[in-house]
Formats: C-alpha cells, structure tokens, sequence
C-alpha cells in the first residue's frame, strides 16, 4: 500500500504545484501552493487541500477514491491469507497429517493428441508412421511432422509461414558455419559471411570489425547451430530478406524443398514448404 500512497502524492504534489488554496490541509485560503510548502505535509492534509481549480478537485477526489480502493482490496487479501493459515483442515480421527504425491508420467504421443504451434495452428494428430516411411529430401533426412496445408487459407494465419522460412533460414545458415568450422576455413573467410548474415542482408549492423579473431571463432560456435532471428511485429523482414537469408544458406530462395515418399521412394509431384517451428503437445490427450 506504501508504493500506492507515494505514487499518488507524487501526482498530487505535481497537480497542486503553483495553485492557490481555497483552504483545507493547513492552509488557509488564498495561500500559494509551492512544491516547498506541498512537500512537508502529509497525504491525509495533502487530500484536504482544496484547490480554485474544479477539475484539480475531480482529480484529488478521484485519486482519494482509489487509495480506498486499493486499502480495501489489500485489506481483504491479507484477511483471506491469513484465514487460510488460521484454519486447518477437517482430519478424521487418528490422522496427524495427510500427504498428497503428483506423479508426473511421460506419455507417448498418438493419434487424437491434440498439438498446437503459436499462431492458433491447432490440430490432431490424425497417423503416426516408422521414421523410416516419413517423407525425406535428396540427402535422406526425414521431416518429423507433416502438416495440412489446408489450415492456413481458412484461418489465415500465414505467420506460421513465416516462422517456418525463417526457421530454415536459421538453421541452414547454422549447418553452413558448422561445416565452415569443420572445414577449418580461415577467419577471414568466416568473418565475411557473418559480414553477410548481419549487415549485408539483415536490418541491423553491427561492429563485426571491432571483434578479434579468437572472439570470431567463439561467436561461429555459438551460431552453429542456427543464427538467431527476430522479426519485430510493424518492422517486420521484407519477402526480399527472408529469400537473401535462405539463399545465402544454399536454399532455394522459394523456401520449398523435392521430397520423396518413404515408403516407395518415389518423388512428390511438386516441391514442398519444410522448415522449422514450434509445435507443442496440449493436454487434450486421448
């Protein structure tokens, strides 16, 4: 209650700064209220002040108003805690103490669980396959969750679109530094990618110059296993950023990849979307 009562004598002392008193809080009327004379009396006189001004008034009555308030919604708080400390709970006779033990079980996940991304992306999970019968690109390497396409027109949530290019950006520009490591490239050759990533196609720019060698190599191990990225909500990357980014990482600038079905090997008809975003499991479990 103490920050309530400073914050509102700090508004009252700027609303009442150079009025004149009609009387009230140890003034008399037709005093002047200087910031000196408002400082040394308390809330309760500061309250009592009555001002020439109307609308001041309103204001003081309002913020009078609120402080009950605010007494009043603490007072009740702290009454309700201390009654639940103050009264136990009914035990049956013989009982000292009753213990309760939450176990918390890892469930596999299965058709009709329920999963969710971050833009309203929610859906059930319809089949479950072998990794080895998931669809994979030209290197082999599996997707592990395929979603209906369906779902982005009908809502409408195209950010989940934009997660998953940027998702690919970020982790293609991340495998493209780990084999740059790997390959022992020179700093040189490191420090103009980052060049790249930063201020050549990102919004932002940064002092990579001012970095020295043994700090270049500590920031590539950090970025192997993606490069960070953030899109603000009025600012956000331009379709033109997003395709340099996937470009620079050796993707194609159209985000989308030639996939094969696992179980006959055969190549889809035409290329798809893959990337990476989150997707989180809900407790709507079957």
């Amino acid at each position: 209650y103490k920050i309530f009562e400073e914050a509102a004598r700090e508004r009252i002392v700027r609303l009442l700064k150079g009025q004149e008193s009609n009387g009230g809080g140890s003034t008399k009327r037709g005093d002047k209220l200087s910031e000196d004379v408002l400082s040394g009396l308390e809330l309760v006189d500061l309250l009592e002040i009555q001002p020439n001004d109307e609308a001041i008034a309103e204001r003081l009555t309002q913020i009078q108003v609120f402080l009950k308030e605010k007494s009043y919604e603490i007072d009740e708080k702290f009454a309700e805690k201390k009654r639940k400390l103050s009264t136990g709970d009914e035990l049956t006779t013989g009982v000292l103490k009753v213990v309760k033990v939450y176990l918390a079980v890892k469930r596999r996940i299965q058709p009709g669980d329920k999963m969710a991304g971050r833009h309203g992306n929610k859906g059930v999970v319809s089949n479950i396959l072998p990794v080895e019968d998931m669809p994979h690109d030209a290197n082999g390497v599996p997707v592990d969750i395929v979603l209906n396409p369906l779902g982005v027109p009908s809502r409408m949530n195209v950010g989940q679109i934009l997660e998953t290019h940027l998702g690919m950006a970020a982790k293609g520009l991340g495998d493209k530094i780990e084999k740059m490591l790997k390959e022992q490239r020179t700093v040189l050759e490191l420090r103009d990618f980052l060049d790249k990533i930063y201020n050549k196609v990102g919004g932002e720019q940064e002092e990579l110059n001012s970095l020295t060698d043994a700090e270049i190599l500590a920031l590539s191990g950090n970025l192997r296993a993606g490069v960070p990225l953030a899109t603000p909500v009025f600012d956000g990357a331009e379709e033109s950023q997003i395709k340099d980014l996937l470009e620079l990482a050796d993707i194609s600038r159209t985000g989308q990849t030639v996939l094969f079905d696992g179980r006959t090997g055969e190549q889809f008809d035409r290329p798809v979307t893959v990337g990476y975003m989150y997707m989180l499991k809900l407790n709507h479990l079957v």
